[in-house]
């Protein structure tokens, strides 16, 4: 089966599709044809290997020849064949969730990180849910605390996670101000948003506005910008990690002691993905609540330009891989 790897650290460029041995699924797993996957900063932070504080979080080893890199985590495909303690799944059934190295032909799952794909609901629209709507929802509702009726603010509200977040946060009853650049107003608006921030006319911690809840998905703004623009006790939550490690650094020492010593709640945090969530994620798709906003669509052997697309930080939504 064809396969996107990395033999070592470096830009896209190092990407190559290659054919490597189908994959045998243990005995809690499923094997995957792979319909669709989506590529998230994770890959490119991967693929690059930073900041290297990441190599230690995903116990990374140092791709080589003999032990490539492997690069993906959103699926979407029909279950190929089952291991034998696997007993809600089936072969033939269409489900989407997470696994390691989607961005290939065939791939193994724990049937513990799959739901049923509903029926209204594309491949490609289930593949993008997985790390960035996880991302958004635990953010406003874990991290957030998010309550009916506050004033939220989402930073980088036209990306994967930012998308996402502005319907999940509208259907938590939240009033929702997204923050994004003038060509991407209409499209955040068209998805809920109560008010547009376009970030290239104006700053939203010079605005005077102050919000319950900041979801913040870029990092280009300081804590103490921020702390400006947030009620008495309210919440910035930031999502994975800024481009700039210097900056994923600091904030990730300063944010747990400005909370101690303010009465706002400054909080860094990577989504866990859970069964339970996604399960939530497929029934608002299913009602109609949450729909997917895909930007670019690639086919496999495109993968190092989906990656270098993303990269540029210019992606409206999701950049999906389909296959077949």
């Amino acid at each position: 089966m064809k396969a996107a790897v990395y033999t070592r650290y470096g830009s896209p460029d190092v990407v190559q599709i290659v054919d490597i041995e189908k994959p045998v699924p243990k005995d809690d797993e499923v094997l995957l044809k792979v319909r669709a996957a989506s590529v998230n900063p994770l890959d490119w932070r991967l693929l690059r290997g930073v900041p290297p504080i990441f190599r230690i979080l995903f116990r990374l080893r140092k791709p080589t020849l003999t032990q490539p890199g492997r690069l993906g985590r959103d699926v979407a495909g029909q279950v190929e064949a089952v291991g034998r303690n696997v007993t809600r799944l089936k072969p033939g059934d269409e489900v989407f969730g997470w696994c390691h190295a989607s961005l290939a032909e065939f791939a193994c799952a724990s049937e513990s990180a799959l739901v049923t794909k509903p029926r209204s609901v594309t491949f490609e629209q289930a593949a993008s849910v997985p790390v960035a709507a996880l991302t958004a929802l635990q953010g406003l509702r874990d991290k957030g605390q998010i309550q009916p009726g506050q004033k939220i603010l989402i930073n980088g509200a036209a990306g994967g996670v930012g998308t996402f977040a502005v319907q999940i946060a509208k259907w938590l009853g939240a009033e929702v101000t997204g923050v994004c650049s003038t060509r991407n107003v209409d499209m955040v608006r068209s998805i809920g948003a109560d008010r547009v921030i376009d970030y290239t006319q104006e700053d939203f911690t010079k605005t005077g506005q102050r919000y319950d809840l900041i979801l913040d998905c870029v990092g280009n703004h300081s804590l103490s910008a921020c702390r400006r623009v947030l009620n008495p006790h309210g919440i910035c939550a930031i999502a994975g990690a800024p481009k700039n490690p210097g900056i994923f650094l600091i904030r990730f020492i300063t944010g747990p002691v400005l909370s101690r010593l303010v009465s706002q709640k400054f909080v860094m945090f990577i989504a866990k993905l859970t069964k339970e969530d996604l399960t939530i994620m497929s029934e608002l798709m299913e009602t109609g609540k949450v729909k997917p906003v895909i930007d670019k669509r690639y086919s496999l052997s495109e993968v190092p330009e989906a990656i270098r697309y993303l990269e540029a930080g210019h992606a409206r939504g999701k950049v999906v891989i389909t296959l077949g």
